[in-house]
């Protein structure tokens, strides 16, 4: 699913990733750790085209994304890639149902169908009863667990989750670590998750280490 070849990135005379190589297979789940600084959150920008690297070549499902223009590559991040972030982002004056459906309108997709399909993710995250809460009425587990749904409504080749428990108490931070691992084994989803949770980092298939810009 991820082919990441010798990627480099710096910001002024910082070098953050030196060289960076990393394969992920699809339906995987590979949690990335090390300490702050080691350029986790850096990486997982770039291999979510949010962030340009300075050289190398990274070729997602298939599509070498570093050739892509702008426009090109919004509509494969909208299409392909997924994100969970630590703070939810959800959008305060819009219901759990209509966070849910943003990305498919923004797709275009035709509206009964994203309402639909926005239903079935809530219900598969125990949220069939709050689809019309607004964020500010939901607690911190479940704002996150309409994130989560959020990010694969589009259902994504690649879903990528940066820090996605470190904000939630211990009980909500264990159903949503579960949840990564349903959609796994119902959805076949690849998901990389940058997390400093060693409980969730050893649940994962696979954990990679970083420090100093480089994959232990």
């Amino acid at each position: 699913m991820i082919h990441a070849k010798d990627i480099h990135k710096s910001f002024g005379d910082l070098e953050v990733l030196k060289g960076v190589s990393l394969d992920v297979r699809r339906s995987e789940v590979v949690s990335i750790v090390g300490p702050s600084g080691a350029g986790k959150t850096t990486l997982l920008q770039i291999l979510g085209t949010l962030s340009p690297m300075d050289s190398g070549s990274l070729t997602i499902n298939g599509e070498q994304v570093n050739q892509l223009k702008d426009n090109a590559l919004s509509d494969f991040r909208n299409r392909h890639i997924g994100f969970v972030f630590q703070f939810h982002h959800l959008l305060p004056e819009f219901s759990a149902l209509e966070n849910v459906m943003m990305p498919a309108l923004i797709a275009r997709r035709p509206l009964k169908e994203a309402e639909r399909e926005a239903k079935e993710l809530l219900k598969m995250m125990n949220l069939a009863e709050r689809i019309s809460h607004k964020p500010s009425t939901l607690s911190g587990g479940e704002q996150q667990r309409v994130a989560i749904a959020r990010a694969i409504m589009n259902r994504p080749s690649l879903l990528l989750a940066d820090e996605p428990s470190g904000n939630l108490d211990t009980k909500n931070r264990e159903e949503i670590h579960s949840l990564f691992f349903r959609l796994r084994d119902e959805l076949g989803q690849t998901t990389l998750i940058v997390t400093h949770d060693e409980s969730l980092a050893a649940m994962a298939d696979r954990k990679i280490t970083m420090r100093d810009g480089k994959i232990l």
